[in-house]
């Protein structure tokens, strides 16, 4: 008699031609281990291609479920530090999930496979097959290169996901001193906005200040001297409208950020969808507040006894 999970599994799935073979009936008694192929990789359906990210195929786990994973593959002369998006779609076509992926510090031509789950939740045997939604690679000299990592630089510089509302898009720009020693900062971040290929995107006015895109975000802060000590951190707001009249709206995912004058930029990406308003507004460089801050405890070189 088959097992449950695989018969239910293949049931399910075999009109839709989503798995090439289940696995044979066994013994009574025997191990229910499963040979059924994974799921195909979905087509995306706005015909796009990534060069360096692809799902693939594993096997059917014990369960009967169908697993898979995804490969990363650096074409680029440095290191990069991938984040993938997928979409999850059931054997109906339908999307069911969204799931993010990060994969730090990719060596030139180096290719590196990691799991996916594309499990229905718990006990379920349904997988879903996946398909790339979205790929952003960044030099990974700016990355942590760990979740308890810090760059050579002494700071991590990240992006939060933002807020937006009635077309006002505003995004933080988040700075925490992993190193052991102060960090100071005085007025407002460098920044150059790169393209999809990461090429720079020029016909953008970028002004000191966000008053002049909207008078409600708070007002602008006045510049100042920052001084952070180890495991502190401060903030920068950028914020535009996506407004679109006449011309081709302009894209800028990437963001090159130079906290400090002679420090080295680090890219993030808060996908500026600019529209046609050619005006990106960024706060000078704000302590976050105390009650946001680390305590004393969990800041880097803390005793731990």
């Amino acid at each position: 008699m088959r097992p449950a999970p695989v018969l239910a599994l293949c049931a399910a799935l075999a009109g839709t031609a989503l798995l090439t073979g289940c696995g044979k009936e066994t013994a009574a008694g025997a191990s229910p281990a499963a040979t059924c192929a994974s799921l195909a990789p979905v087509p995306d359906p706005a015909g796009r291609t990534w060069d360096d990210v692809r799902v693939v195929s594993g096997k059917c786990g014990p369960s009967g479920a169908p697993s898979t994973g995804f490969e990363v593959t650096n074409h680029d002369d440095e290191p990069l530090t991938y984040t993938i998006t997928f979409t999850l779609v059931n054997g109906f076509g339908e999307a069911m999930d969204s799931v993010t992926r990060t994969v730090e510090a990719v060596k030139p031509g180096q290719t590196v496979r990691r799991p996916l789950d594309t499990a229905g939740g718990p006990g379920s045997a349904r997988g879903y097959r996946a398909r790339v939604t979205k790929v952003r690679s960044v030099p990974a000299k700016g990355t942590s290169g760990g979740a308890s990592g810090c760059p050579s630089s002494g700071v991590r510089i990240t992006n939060d996901r933002g807020d937006a509302a009635m077309g006002l898009r505003v995004v933080g720009i988040h700075l925490v001193n992993c190193s052991g020693a102060d960090y100071r900062l005085d007025g407002y971040p460098a920044l150059r906005l790169l393209d999809a290929d990461r090429e720079p995107v020029t016909g953008v006015d970028i002004l000191h200040g966000t008053a002049a895109i909207s008078t409600g975000i708070g007002g602008d802060p006045t510049p100042r001297p920052v001084t952070l000590r180890p495991g502190e951190s401060a903030y920068a707001n950028l914020a535009w409208r996506n407004t679109t009249t006449d011309g081709t709206p302009v894209n800028a995912p990437y963001v090159e950020v130079t906290a400090r004058p002679g420090d080295e930029p680090v890219t993030v990406t808060p996908e500026l969808d600019l529209g046609t308003t050619g005006r990106l507004g960024v706060s000078p460089w704000t302590r976050t507040p105390d009650d946001r801050q680390p305590r004393p405890d969990q800041r880097p070189g803390a005793s731990q006894e």
